[in-house]
């Protein structure tokens, strides 16, 4: 019959085979990982800064408004300085009847719309004040709020501008970190011209798993795009 130290030292044999055992497993766990048998995990590709070009907040044009606010010379704005206050302008055509363009305003491209319906200066200006454009709901606005003017023939782009998915916002998403100011479409649009250039899409977002860094995102170099 056993008495109580020899299952006491049984006891004690079988756990220190385990303990021995578990040794031996870490210790070839550990030679493995020293010897590299498993290889190594492939290396993060090195991901470029985004081009500062994506990052520039300055417009592209200089607005009415952003004049006023600069206290530039508005000398150029003055229109009753050539004009008469007291009837409307009248407005020449060819035989074409495409409007001709006084040669005070040869700096002037019409080209609103490729049907040239569009190209006449009192579609947008109010012809019995000049230091005002006309909304077609009738309403009467300063030439430095000319956003409700092209809200009111484009209303998806000028939805989709209070939203902020058309057009530029800078500043603060977050309000309470600080202001937004958001870009009028004459800082983009030339109102008497208003196509602009294709502009090269920003790169996309980089993944984050390994296995993916031999296969960058595609960019503007990849994708064909050229610059304005």
């Amino acid at each position: 019959m056993d008495t109580s130290s020899d299952v006491h030292r049984r006891g004690n044999g079988r756990i220190n085979a385990v303990l021995g055992t578990l040794a031996l497993i870490f210790l070839a766990l550990g030679a493995l990982l020293v010897a590299d048998l498993w290889g190594k995990p492939p290396r993060r590709q090195n991901i470029a800064l985004v081009d500062a070009k994506f990052l520039e907040t300055t417009p592209w044009r200089q607005t009415f408004g952003d004049l006023i606010a600069a206290k530039e010379d508005l000398s150029d704005f003055d229109c009753y300085a050539c004009h008469d206050k007291k009837k409307p302008g009248t407005l020449r055509f060819d035989e074409n009847h495409k409007i001709i363009i006084p040669k005070e305003h040869k700096n002037i491209v019409m080209g609103h719309g490729s049907h040239d319906r569009n190209n006449l200066c009192f579609n947008c200006h109010n012809e019995l004040n000049l230091l005002t454009v006309q909304v077609r709901d009738g309403r009467e606005l300063k030439l430095s709020d000319s956003v409700p003017l092209c809200g009111s023939c484009h209303g998806p782009t000028y939805r989709d501008w209070e939203a902020g998915a058309h057009g530029r916002t800078n500043g603060h998403w977050n309000r309470a970190m600080g202001e937004i100011v958001r870009l009028a479409c004459a800082n983009c649009h030339d109102p008497h011209s208003p196509r602009i250039p294709a502009r090269a899409p920003a790169p996309g977002p980089h993944t984050l798993h390994a296995n993916d860094a031999a296969s960058p995102p595609p960019n503007a170099a990849t994708t064909g795009q050229t610059k304005p």
